[in-house]
């Protein structure tokens, strides 16, 4: 019979989600008695035929004109039988055992998908395979990023100057050097810059490349100004037109809101 499949539950950084890493993890689990190479029986021994179903593990019950096959009662369906058992595994040719996996985690994996590791489970019985090891991965949330599919989102508050002048940026996007990013002048709140493959990976099964680098704009408005950036202020909003009114903090979120 197939042993038994496990989960193992990982979290990992932004940072690691975005390029891959290597994780040992400990699990503990059902492996085969190494004492007796998972008969059972005691070192230099060996089980032996069970008499009930002759080694069928299945014995055959009639009932009126019907005859049914059954799990045998003596030996579990096994077709055998431990007389001298293994002290170490008590007949059961099983340990629990905590072993150390190196598991690889992709570029680009994201939260709440699963890695399979192959034969890493528990043990199989009677000589059958091992299962797998399943290992669901979450990911830490980081205090610049956030992720979009595969596309890498960059939230940018700029302040009033920088969004009409423009200005130049330099982020960390998880690449070799930090790449300078110009901000164009006239950018718009909730605007999105788009830097085509500065993203993350793409996972092989979703194609090749990586996804964009999107800079997404936020503008802060200040609720205090100098008597001269007041006086300039105004000075140009009369230059285009534009109706003002109030004194100190509100009157600007009425010019940019």
């Amino acid at each position: 019979r197939r042993g038994a499949d496990l989960r193992y539950d990982l979290q990992i950084s932004f940072k690691e989600s975005v390029l891959g890493t290597e994780k040992k993890i400990e699990i503990p689990r059902r492996t085969q008695c190494t004492t007796c190479e998972g008969s059972g029986a005691a070192k230099g021994t060996k089980p032996v035929t069970c008499n009930t179903c002759r080694g069928q593990g299945q014995v055959h019950v009639q009932q009126g004109f019907f005859t049914y096959a059954s799990t045998c009662p003596d030996c579990s369906g096994s077709g055998k039988k431990i007389t001298n058992p293994c002290g170490d595994c008590r007949g059961s040719g099983f340990m629990t055992k905590t072993s150390t996996i190196t598991v690889k985690v992709p570029s680009g994996i994201d939260a709440g998908m699963r890695l399979r590791v192959a034969g890493e489970g528990e043990a199989g019985s009677n000589g059958g395979p091992s299962g797998d090891l399943y290992v669901f991965i979450d990911v830490a949330e980081d205090p610049k990023f956030k992720r979009e599919e595969f596309d890498l989102i960059y939230p940018l508050k700029l302040g009033v100057a920088q969004a009409i002048l423009g200005t130049e940026i330099t982020v960390d996007c998880f690449e070799d050097e930090p790449r300078k990013i110009d901000i164009p002048a006239g950018v718009q709140p909730n605007q999105r810059l788009i830097i085509q493959g500065a993203g993350i990976p793409k996972l092989e099964k979703y194609g090749r490349g990586k996804g964009d680098l999107i800079i997404e704009i936020s503008i802060e408005i200040p609720t205090r100004l100098s008597k001269d950036a007041e006086d300039h202020l105004r000075a140009f909003a009369e230059k285009h037109g534009e109706f003002v009114k109030g004194q100190g903090s509100g009157f600007f979120e009425r010019i940019f809101g």
